[in-house]
């Protein structure tokens, strides 16, 4: 229960800041995001003993077992690292943004945006299940699709979320489709199975492939060459949100991702010339190209790209050594970049600006800020005594016995060395170029505005915690990173000693190597600023956003060549498409008729389907006359109603039944304001091609059908008879079928009706049509719209439908019957009402409206399935049990009579939502009242 409250409590808090409606009162909301941090953190820390002793815990309750999907959650090494990342980097981040926000709007909205940022990325490090983990991925792309377009009124903001969301999505279908292939193989997507069954995966034929799509997903999360476009463009959002991105959250989940799949992917030549690639290609690129950046905030994005690719590079390897150096750079990284991005909000919201050719001298008006940044710049270079220079002397060591050969072998620690450079030179840039280097240039805010000391905490906090870690790091970090790196692995890790990275060996040399030729680069930064400027710019955003201009005019003009608009035509291509699957069926058969016999033929029923085909016919020959078409159709309807009667299914037909008399009650309404007579407008070859078409199809069709029914085959329908009674407590199957063997449908198709119904009261909301043309005597339609003998009939007529409709509700569970029919009947029953005594009169009769009925009812049913989640059986799991009462008898009460009062609800709303806003575009007045 534990790690339930952990996932959840961020979205509880994330629904109080917005349903509280105190968005615009920061305090409030950023107290409330605190305390929901606070409480997590704690959570975790909980935790914590048991995870260091080795223990995993895991959570589970059962949801769709048919497809292996639950709510599963597990916490072990890996997951703790992720998650005290996650919660006390976020803890920080809440606190810097309730003063970065200070005097702006949307304070409140972004903090909810956070906490359920928070929830997404605990959610993917600590699910058991594979399928449930792509859930909480893609909630990730969605939140910051949100945040990083956070001020969408700016132009730069939209692209660069829509950037993030396409490269980010993209992925997330891949490893998608990665993830259902690993279930197929392995059988389960429960983690424990699936880690234990990498031989298995790594020696099965389409192991290329599920590597290919797992990295697909990995490589566009953490922004890997040539995926890592999305990241520095993402840098349009707000500071806070940079701060948590990129140090703690969305580009930590793809290395998440392959740390965790280690075990199960991992020691092939395939990963480790494929990840180990895309790594060092990552790692070049984003330090060269951060050296060059003038925009504090893009230095630090592409110095994020490099240090992911490090990071993907160590892990490519293959190695112990390398996961747990890999690990230890990932917490590094996170505390050196998180104060480094909080330095480059703060000066922008003092000088107003983010160019470096222009804030220059800010240590003459922000010294601790100064001193502050000048640690975590130092972190990041690799300085002696700080926890980044420990990373990457146990980085450098690692390239030296990499598992390369020939040539590689030497290459890689030389390019690892290359990039270390690299990253000394923009180290330096970001802590000069800021703080020394002159003075301020034409700045937006003159003088600058100092720092608050509550903006100064979090960066404080961050940058001591580098320094201790540098110093003390077997004390600090040994014991969780051990944990974690044994949770990664699967198995024991070989003996190392943080304490000794200080000792002078090889790789502390390459270290200081890169430290002399990191500064000798910047203090030559003008000429290689000089050769950068002569290279050709490539603007990613601008060739996206042709590349999406480019995809969207040919999808257009595909979408032009198939919709023309015709009705007709998009029926003759699903008719085509049927009769091309039939017919390839049919002819492979040798022979059309089966063993079973035929069903014997009685005068009762050649009637019923020749007076079936004559309305049909009917309908046909008469549509241009609309309201004789209609009748006939509405006689197809009985008739077929009649049809499921005759066959023993009576639960169909009372629906058929009630469902044709409110389909031709709409339809009436709707076709009240077209022509009654239409033009005939089919040419000769046009009414020729439709019935050739219409010919062919019936008669595939009926072939198909013949085919099927003279053969013998396997139906469900025992499944549901054997368990009907004892599973689901009712000898109606139809209905049990409904509200409990498969009640997850039936929640969906009441949601689908509810918001038709709503669209409906959307489209009409302020529709205005133009009157009808009158009729015969300057009359509309009648010379009584509501006659009196028909008043006089549908009142008394409601009680006793009503009373109908209850006892067809009630005793739906064991006879025909059930909450849609009753729903339905009811409808039937009030619609009536609106009919013969008018809108004004039905409408301020009735206590409820329409909308909360709609709502409440798939509330209700929801809320009924969520009940079963409590006790840890699958959502919407029935309940039901016996009592004997004194005068009553026998009485049994069930969870399915619930969810059946939801589907009645709903349906009643939805009807009727639906009926009055059409009806009341009927009246001479115009559209009227609003109704619903």
């Amino acid at each position: 229960m534990t790690l339930l409250l952990l996932v959840t409590l961020p979205l509880l808090g994330a629904l109080l800041i917005s349903a509280v409606d105190l968005t615009r009162v920061l305090r409030f909301s950023a107290i409330t995001a605190a305390l929901v941090s606070l409480t997590a953190l704690a959570l975790a820390l909980s935790m914590l003993p048991a995870i260091l002793a080795g223990n995993v815990i895991v959570a589970e309750w059962r949801w769709v077992d048919a497809i292996g999907l639950n709510i599963a959650f597990r916490m072990d090494g890996l997951a703790m690292l992720f998650a005290l990342l996650i919660v006390g980097i976020g803890l920080l981040v809440i606190l810097y943004a309730r003063y970065y926000f200070a005097g702006k709007s949307g304070g409140g909205r972004f903090l909810a945006l956070m906490l359920v940022f928070m929830a997404s990325m605990l959610g993917i490090v600590t699910s058991e299940n594979l399928l449930f983990m792509l859930v909480f991925w893609e909630m990730t792309s969605l939140v910051s699709f949100l945040l990083i377009g956070f001020h969408s009124d700016q132009r730069p903001a939209r692209r660069g979320a829509r950037l993030t969301l396409v490269i980010t999505s993209g992925g997330g279908l891949a490893l998608m489709a990665g993830v259902i292939l690993i279930g197929q193989i392995v059988g389960s997507f429960h983690l424990s199975e699936v880690l234990a069954a990498g031989d298995a995966l790594r020696e099965h034929r389409q192991y290329p492939l599920i590597l290919s799509l797992v990295l697909l997903g990995a490589m566009t999360k953490s922004a890997q060459f040539p995926f890592h476009l999305w990241l520095p463009h993402a840098m349009t959002a707000p500071t806070p949100v940079s701060v948590y991105l990129h140090s703690a959250t969305m580009v930590k989940a793809g290395i998440f991702l392959l740390a965790r799949l280690h075990p199960v992917l991992a020691d092939t030549s395939l990963w480790l010339y494929g990840v180990s690639a895309v790594g060092m290609a990552t790692l070049l690129t984003g330090a060269f190209v951060a050296m060059f950046k003038h925009d504090t905030k893009g230095l630090l994005a592409y110095s994020t790209v490099s240090h992911l690719g490090l990071i993907t590079l160590l892990l490519g390897m293959g190695t112990k050594m390398g996961l747990i150096v890999g690990l230890f750079h990932l917490l590094n990284h996170a505390l050196f970049k998180a104060p480094l991005f909080m330095m480059a909000g703060i000066v922008e919201n003092s000088t107003g600006s983010r160019d470096m050719r222009r804030i220059n001298g800010m240590w003459h008006f922000m010294p601790f800020l100064g001193a502050l940044t000048a640690i975590a710049a130092a972190s990041m270079a690799g300085l002696p005594l700080l926890n980044g220079f420990l990373s990457k002397k146990m980085f450098f060591a690692e390239t030296m016995v990499s598992p390369f050969t020939g040539p590689l072998a030497w290459l890689v620690p030389a390019l690892a060395a290359v990039a270390g450079l690299l990253t000394v030179a923009y180290s330096i840039r970001i802590f000069h170029n800021v703080f020394f280097n002159g003075e301020p240039r034409n700045l937006p805010i003159w003088p600058p505005k100092p720092p608050g000391t509550g903006i100064l905490i979090p960066v404080a906090l961050l940058s001591a915690a580098c320094i201790v870690v540098g110093i003390v790091p077997q004390y600090v970090v040994h014991t969780l990173l051990h944990t974690a790196a044994e949770a990664a692995l699967g198995d024991a890790l070989p003996p190392y000693n943080l304490g000794l990275l200080h000792h002078f060996n090889l790789p502390f040399l390459m270290s200081v190597l890169a430290l002399t030729g990191g500064l000798a680069m910047y203090l030559a930064r003008q000429q290689l600023f000089a050769l950068y400027d002569r290279l050709p710019e490539v603007d990613a955003k601008e060739n996206f956003e042709w590349l999406m201009l480019q995809a969207g005019t040919f999808a257009e003009r595909q979408v032009h060549r198939l919709e023309n608009g015709s009705v007709q035509r998009y029926i003759a291509f699903v008719l085509i498409s049927a009769l091309v699957m039939m017919g390839s069926a049919l002819t492979t058969m040798t022979e059309w008729r089966g063993p079973q016999a035929l069903t014997p033929l009685d005068p009762m029923t050649v009637f019923g389907a020749v007076l079936l085909m004559a309305t049909a016919l009917g309908a046909v020959i008469g549509h241009r006359n609309r309201l004789f078409a209609l009748l006939l159709m509405g006689a197809a309807g009985l008739f077929v109603t009649l049809t499921f009667a005759r066959f023993s299914a009576p639960d169909l037909a009372l629906t058929q039944l009630s469902v044709e008399v409110m389909a031709v009650i709409i339809m009436m309404l709707a076709l009240s304001f077209l022509p009654q007579r239409t033009p005939s407008e089919s040419s000769h070859w046009r009414r020729g091609r439709d019935l050739t078409l219409a010919a062919l199809s019936g008669l595939g069709v009926a072939t198909m059908a013949f085919a099927v029914m003279t053969r013998p085959s396997r139906s469900i329908s025992d499944f549901f008879l054997t368990r009907s009674v004892p599973e689901g407590g009712g000898a109606n199957v139809v209905n049990v079928i409904l509200v409990d063997f498969r009640g997850f449908d039936t929640l969906g198709e009441i949601t689908v009706l509810g918001i038709a119904a709503v669209a409906v009261f959307a489209l009409t909301r302020n529709l205005q049509l133009k009157d009808r043309m009158p009729q015969a005597l300057g009359q509309y339609w009648a010379h009584a719209p509501h006659p009196l003998i028909l008043r006089m009939i549908a009142r008394p007529i409601l009680p006793v439908a009503l009373m109908v409709s209850a006892y067809i509700f009630l005793r739906g569970h064991h006879l025909p019957g059930g909450g849609f029919i009753a729903g339905l009947i009811a409808a039937v029953a009030l619609s009536l009402q609106y009919m013969s005594c008018s809108l004004a009169w039905a409408h301020s009769r009735m206590l409820t409206p329409f909308r909360p009925l709609v709502g409440g009812g798939i509330l209700l049913a929801a809320l009924t399935g969520l009940g079963s989640l409590a006790v840890g059986a699958p959502f919407l799991t029935g309940w039901f049990e016996h009592y004997r009462l004194p005068v009553l008898g026998d009485i049994e009460l069930a969870t399915a009579l619930l969810f059946d009062f939801g589907v009645f609800t709903t349906v009643v709303g939805a009807t009727l939502l639906i009926l009055a806003n059409l009806g009341k575009l009927m009246t001479l007045q115009g559209p009227g009242k609003e109704i619903g």
